[in-house]
């Protein structure tokens, strides 16, 4: 569990700075930032769904996936949860209540979806080695500055998902471990590059309006598929 509190600190850190930074920023650049959040954020998802081996697999997850999440309702679950926060720490008004949850699922998410996050916390959970983490937490500490900076303090509690998410697969890394093949978490990976590309679409370039949270059960499916084929190979 070490690295994955390294990652709750800095997470912790870099937002209290951004706050403090972006109350000095002019609104345009604060959009411009947000802007090249989004940019960045895309190549980021590129890359990583470019590293799958079977596309359809990717396909079928999110589809799957986004019956599923909209099933659960899960969007509604992280924005219900977002404002449970906002209610108590947040602003008064609608405008900020808006920004304090786009903060909060945005950062949620982007701190949430990649291999770093799956790998580091199982080689910390395993054997004791958190250097994935803790590189992860610098990349974080980073990124979250940049959001906090332009979203406010609503980035600050993505530190709760980030600490559930990442805590629980170090306490079950070696059922993990045991279960999850590289194959498996290649399509996951893929899969997640979507997922990040739709957020940068939706939340940070507002080009369209895109319900991503109801895609976050394709990180699921995805390698459940992948096992299934691998029983008729």
């Amino acid at each position: 569990m070490i690295g994955t509190i390294i990652n709750v600190i800095a997470i912790i850190v870099g937002s209290t700075l951004g706050i403090f930074f972006g109350s000095r920023l002019p609104k345009t650049m604060k959009s411009t930032i947000t802007a090249g959040l989004g940019l960045f954020t895309i190549s980021i998802g590129l890359s990583m769904f470019l590293k799958t081996e079977e596309s359809l697999i990717v396909l079928g997850g999110l589809l799957v996936g986004a019956v599923l999440g909209e099933w659960w309702k899960i969007e509604e679950g992280l924005e219900n949860l977002g404002r449970w926060f906002e209610t108590r720490f947040g602003g008064n008004n609608a405008e900020e209540s808006h920004r304090f949850i786009r903060g909060f699922v945005t950062a949620s998410l982007i701190f949430c979806i990649g291999p770093l996050a799956i790998l580091g916390s199982i080689q910390d959970g395993l054997v004791g080695d958190y250097e994935l983490l803790a590189v992860k937490s610098v990349l974080d500490a980073f990124a979250s500055l940049a959001f906090a900076s332009t979203f406010g303090i609503g980035v600050v509690f993505s530190v709760f998902p980030v600490f559930i998410y990442q805590g629980g697969i170090t306490l079950f890394a070696g059922l993990l471990n045991a279960v999850v093949t590289d194959a498996m978490l290649t399509e996951m990976t893929a899969a997640g590059g979507v997922i990040l590309i739709g957020l940068a679409i939706s939340s940070l370039l507002e080009i369209k309006k895109i319900r991503i949270g109801s895609f976050l059960p394709a990180l699921a499916v995805a390698p459940l598929i992948v096992w299934i084929l691998s029983l008729f190979s």
